[in-house]
């Protein structure tokens, strides 16, 4: 039987139809004829939609109660959605990640981007880890549960299923091994160093894969230097700069687990004795440092998101700013800064404006000489420019 036979069909009202036509990942409940058959359908159902004139639009994941009502699958509204089908997008995201890198340590789905809306796979050798943030993607976890282990085979595989955004979809918060076993700590490289990460408890799913490249740029910057990374979390930037050759390394974060696998990874690579790391909250070691008058020659601040809805935008913008001053005071002069944001209420624009006011209050002035956002594995949807969620500034600072 084919399950497209009997698919329920979506309407657009007359004149919404030109951004999904262009391309539009997304159909807004404000765009669809919202009748009462529309009305009733199960959040997460797969449907047809179709344009107010009858013109086949593809077929797309449905949820009568949010904002974002329809999700496309395929542009052919015919198209089976089953096993094969996630198979096939899998198999897709894998070979570019295989292009990209060398060892299968990577997000290997980064949802809209990859094909598989609201749905993320990180990949740490043969653990996989799994968030599903859609009504839809959810009704569709065990087909993707099976397209995971037919594509990679992997001994484990975990659902971190505990973002805040699946309130949205009406969907419970829940963290389980969904197959396999994790028999040892779970251990992943990037750029040549080790660490260990806990995916059943850990931040997201215990990495965060999209500051690979920015970790890389200050291993460079680190060498021969005193390092600070305030919100170290497990250590990616820490440990990668005490590699690379710093002459010391401070870690600060306010996860005692984490920070105990931040001095794991220190010890993996046998840098354990020019790297410290203690628990505090940054805005006030940063004062401290700065009010003892200790400076460092690399100083890395790399938060959790300050602006998590619109209406925490003005408070976030004066947290960024704050960092930014705090920051800027204990880098050394002739020295360089980090600072990054992972808001995506947060415009480039608004975080420059932030990081510049913070470095006036600092009485410090340099030069930009990197802005960036996330690593090329993940991805951002041409439709969906406002998914470049990570913002990234290297400053060298007079």
């Amino acid at each position: 039987m084919n399950e497209s036979a009997d698919r329920p069909t979506v309407t657009l009202l007359p004149g919404h139809q030109k951004r999904a036509l262009h391309g539009h990942p997304w159909v807004y409940s404000n765009e669809i004829q919202m009748d009462a058959a529309t009305k009733a359908l199960a959040p997460g159902s797969l449907v047809a939609l179709k344009s107010a004139d009858g013109r086949a639009l593809g077929v797309g994941t449905f949820n009568p109660h949010t904002l974002v009502a329809a999700r496309f699958l395929d542009r052919e509204a015919g198209r089976t959605i089953d096993t094969g089908f996630l198979a096939s997008r899998l198999r897709r995201a894998l070979a570019i990640r295989e292009r990209l890198f060398d060892a299968p340590f990577y997000r290997l789905i980064h949802a809209e981007a990859d094909g598989l809306p609201g749905t993320v796979v990180d990949r740490f050798g043969d653990v996989v880890v799994v968030q599903i943030n859609t009504a839809g993607m959810a009704r569709l976890e065990p087909s993707l549960l099976a397209a995971i282990d037919a594509t990679l085979s992997p001994n484990a595989i975990v659902l971190r299923n505990d973002s805040p955004a699946r309130a949205l979809e009406g969907l419970p918060e829940e963290v389980r091994l969904a197959s396999g076993a994790l028999a040892k700590p779970v251990e992943l490289r990037e750029n040549g160093v080790r660490f260990r990460i806990d995916p059943l408890s850990g931040q997201k799913t215990g990495w965060f894969f999209d500051q690979r490249e920015n970790r890389r740029f200050m291993s460079a910057l680190a060498k021969g230097a005193r390092v600070l990374d305030v919100y170290c979390f497990t250590g990616g930037f820490a440990v990668q700069a005490a590699a690379a050759g710093a002459t010391s390394v401070l870690g600060i974060d306010r996860s005692e687990p984490a920070l105990t696998l931040a001095a794991e990874a220190a010890d993996l690579n046998g840098v354990a004795g020019r790297c410290q790391f203690r628990r505090g909250e940054a805005f006030g070691e940063l004062e401290t440092l700065l009010g003892s008058g200790e400076r460092f020659d690399v100083v890395i601040a790399d938060p959790p998101a300050f602006v998590k809805s619109r209406k925490d935008l003005g408070a976030g913008l004066r947290g960024y700013r704050k960092l930014a001053r705090l920051a800027a005071g204990v880098v050394a002069p002739q020295g360089y800064l980090f600072l990054a944001s992972c808001s995506h209420n947060v415009t480039p624009e608004d975080f420059a404006e932030a990081m510049r006011r913070g470095l006036e209050d600092a009485g410090r002035s340099g030069r930009l000489l990197l802005a960036s956002g996330a690593a090329p594995d993940h991805p951002v949807h041409p439709h969906l420019p406002e998914s470049a969620y990570l913002k990234a500034v290297v400053l060298a600072l007079d």
